[in-house]
């Protein structure tokens, strides 16, 4: 496979779960507020932290209010991780190698790019409770996974394309779950209350994952949340099963049975899968649940760097795709 086409492959996989993730993103808070008691005040700041595009924001806007907030991350053009920007940059990703496409994958890719057009023009970021439409958002991208998987012969496309979508699903779990620390904790003397409860349940709905939680833990505690998206060998959306995943790609990538690594992608990635997988949930909370993250977002960039130099070569402007955000 030529190294442009893979390239385009493996940022379709990525942008698109992005978007997905940032309407996960947005589905979070949403829940927040509507259970949260009604003294409490929203908070909208901590979220955009959380996305790396704190300091974008501030530059063009003046303050935190939810539609500013709402706008931002989900229709600004200027922000180049929003809704529509990543969705815009997967549907183009797609047009360039739509030969290498099944006919309904580019439709419904239109069909969400003009999804997105529409809440533009009605102003969705206006409207009190705007969940319906990122629930229909994130639907949009699932259906698309799911033609994939049934019609998409297993070779190196596939393969690109499943890399990019776990490690940006990794990614942005690890950005969910530091939505906690930035958002979901306000004062110390709040650990252990309901109302820290209720903090962790939201958390759980924003990924999908609060009944599978519930069947394998039981009550909600926050170092089985902890190791539950962080560890755990079977949820798809913890970040040990896609790293796991990712390196399986790499390795069909390269050819590679036995073990062991081919080049520094693999290699990069086999360790962090490794210290993942024999890690333990109480050294992580000791350390500091905030620090561990942002130390494995740099690990995952720096995994997606390494595929970059090992794969894909950059000969237009459109070869040179947006960088996870640091």
């Amino acid at each position: 496979m030529l190294s442009r086409v893979a390239n385009h492959i493996y940022w379709l996989g990525r942008y698109l779960e992005r978007a997905e993730n940032y309407a996960r993103f947005i589905d979070v808070n949403f829940n927040l507020m509507q259970d949260l008691p009604v003294d409490m005040k929203e908070q909208w700041m901590p979220l955009v932290a959380a996305t790396g595009d704190l300091e974008l924001y501030n530059q063009h806007n003046d303050g935190f209010d939810s539609k500013k907030v709402l706008f931002f991350l989900a229709f600004d053009e200027r922000n180049p991780n929003s809704i529509l920007s990543t969705v815009r940059s997967a549907r183009e990703n797609a047009r360039i190698i739509r030969e290498n496409l099944s006919k309904e994958t580019w439709e419904k890719s239109n069909e969400l790019y003009y999804m997105l057009l529409e809440g533009v023009e009605k102003k969705i970021w206006k409207k009190e409770d705007p969940r319906a439409f990122f629930e229909k958002v994130k639907n949009q991208i699932l259906l698309l996974y799911g033609i994939a998987d049934s019609s998409l012969a297993r070779t190196e496309g596939w393969y690109f394309r499943q890399l990019g979508q776990f490690l940006e699903r990794a990614d942005k779990t690890s950005r969910i779950l530091d939505v906690k620390y930035h958002i979901l904790l306000p004062s110390e003397d709040e650990i252990g209350t309901p109302l820290d409860f209720l903090h962790w349940m939201a958390l759980l709905k924003s990924v999908t994952a609060f009944n599978t939680y519930r069947r394998v833990y039981g009550n909600i505690a926050p170092a089985s949340v902890v190791e539950f998206l962080v560890m755990n060998k079977y949820f798809p959306r913890s970040i040990y099963y896609c790293i796991k995943e990712a390196e399986s790609c790499l390795h069909h990538i390269s050819g590679n049975s036995e073990g062991g690594f081919n080049n520094s992608a693999e290699r990069a990635i086999g360790e962090l899968r490794s210290k993942l997988e024999f890690g333990d949930v109480g050294e992580i909370i000791a350390y500091g649940l905030h620090e561990y993250l942002d130390e494995l977002q740099i690990k995952i960039n720096s995994i997606s760097n390494c595929i970059n130099s090992n794969y894909f070569i950059i000969r237009d402007n459109f070869s040179s795709q947006s960088t996870p955000q640091e």
